[in-house]
């Protein structure tokens, strides 16, 4: 890490679509008896444009640049034992629901101690959600060899203009800290 040189874009985010979407997959959902998180559907959103965005989804190494052509999708975890990463594997080829359902999976091991290391490893990007603790934004740092983190604040009412009017609207803060040896400002907008 102490090679890198880590630096931030942040970007408030309307969330109304999504929490409509949420609550329609949870509707459908509720006879399985599975909740879709936001961050489930953040990974599913964030594997999707790791595959569009190939830069982004790279890694430095001793003998270069390798980017990858899927999207190994870790999710950082607040366990007794400290911070843990389970990796959804192949996050981009995964429905919303089989997100879910591994996601599930990975964080319940990690909290009771038993994830595997390969289920730890070979993730090509990081989610890392405080929002839980109403945080509205916070710099999260990269895990090596990963490119970027994206950083996951609360979602809360603020005041917006909204067609020319002020309007509260459900705002989550998002912030996406990256390698500038690997990915330039411009491209990691995107």
């Amino acid at each position: 890490v102490s090679e890198m040189a880590q630096t931030t874009h942040r970007v408030d985010v309307d969330m109304v679509n999504l929490i409509d979407f949420r609550r329609q997959m949870n509707e459908y959902l509720e006879p399985e008896g599975l909740k879709i998180s936001f961050v489930d559907l953040l990974v599913a959103v964030c594997a999707r444009a790791l595959i569009e965005h190939p830069e982004a989804n790279a890694s430095l190494r001793p003998d270069g640049l390798h980017t990858f052509n899927y999207a190994n999708v870790g999710v950082a975890v607040d366990t007794p034992r400290g911070l843990m990463v389970p990796v959804i594997r192949d996050a981009d080829s995964l429905s919303v629901r089989e997100i879910a359902l591994t996601g599930r999976e990975l964080i319940d091991k990690a909290r009771r101690g038993s994830l595997r290391p390969e289920e730890m490893s070979g993730g090509t990007f990081t989610v890392s959600n405080l929002g839980m603790y109403e945080l509205d934004s916070f710099t999260a740092i990269v895990n090596p060899p990963e490119t970027c983190i994206l950083a996951v604040g609360r979602i809360m009412d603020r005041v917006v203009a909204l067609d020319g009017q002020l309007a509260a609207r459900p705002m989550m803060n998002l912030g996406l800290t990256y390698d500038h040896r690997v990915l330039d400002g411009a491209p990691a907008a995107r």
